[in-house]
């Protein structure tokens, strides 16, 4: 099965950008209309791995085919990349789905789950939205610029923390249990640095990162779908965001974003040292 790589990179313009933003927020919000009914129903899940566990619902299917049906309707050209139906290439351009990221959470009636849609130029996501339909929030971010579009319709310009401090700083995790070996000894030397830890945000931490709840937000193992809409409303806030190495975060792996240089370097030198 062909997987999603770094390519050559495809320059889009303004204009492209901006009606691919509005595609995004229309369609992740067609979608959301659509599994919502799903949301606390007691949903049945299928287990996708043999060894641990990793759910699948009705509502991420459902949700994932909606998108892909919207792509095909507007950008048959373009290749699509997403957490159940895999890849399909396409002209360079890639969107990249992740139909419900927290899924556990969305099965157990919680709020931390959300919905990301991101669009993929081969080298890095150039618009990244992420929609919570049951809170009707929808963030996004793009042309170094990101915010916030609230169930009232109104639009907040999203800025990172202040914090340039790590022994002050609020720390995000969806699951401390994903850290094994080494990795479980950087994070814990990361938690036992900051002055607060919050887990279970999935999605969520990183978009509350870019509102400045949280200063810091760690995860390992990630996919490119698990990430790459939140890495243009994380530096489009002012964040940073690389994997523990310092590297392009695009394609996944072990990811930290912070509110700002200073805090991340500081971060990395915790991970790395």
């Amino acid at each position: 099965m062909p997987q999603l790589k770094h390519s050559e990179k495809i320059t889009l313009s303004l204009e492209d950008l901006e009606r691919g933003l509005q595609f995004a927020k229309n369609t992740l919000r067609l979608a959301g209309k659509e599994i919502l009914p799903l949301f606390r129903s007691n949903l049945d899940s299928e287990n996708k791995i043999s060894v641990g566990y990793d759910p699948v619902t009705l509502a991420d299917k459902k949700s994932e085919a909606l998108i892909r049906e919207e792509i095909g309707k507007h950008y048959p050209q373009h290749g699509v990349f997403g957490e159940e139906e895999g890849y399909t290439e396409g002209n360079g351009l890639t969107w990249v789905i992740d139909p419900i990221d927290g899924t556990r959470g969305f099965m157990a009636g919680m709020l931390h789950w959300g919905m990301l849609l991101a669009l993929f130029d081969g080298e890095t996501p150039v618009l990244g939205v992420a929609y919570q339909p049951y809170s009707e929030e929808l963030f996004y971010g793009f042309s170094n610029s990101s915010w916030l579009q609230r169930a009232d319709e109104k639009e907040i310009l999203l800025k990172t923390s202040s914090c340039v401090d790590l022994e002050l700083a609020f720390l995000g995790s969806t699951d401390e249990s994903l850290f094994d070996g080494a990795l479980k000894e950087k994070f814990n030397k990361l938690r036992n640095t900051v002055r607060v830890c919050r887990l279970g945000g999935d999605c969520y931490s990183y978009c509350a990162l870019a509102m400045g709840g949280l200063d810091v937000a760690i995860d390992p193992d990630l996919k490119p779908y698990d990430i790459q809409a939140l890495i243009p409303i994380i530096k489009g806030a002012g964040g940073e965001i690389t994997t523990f190495d310092g590297g392009n975060p695009s394609m996944g792996g072990n990811v930290i974003a912070s509110a700002n240089l200073t805090l991340h370097r500081q971060v990395l030198e915790v991970l790395n040292n």
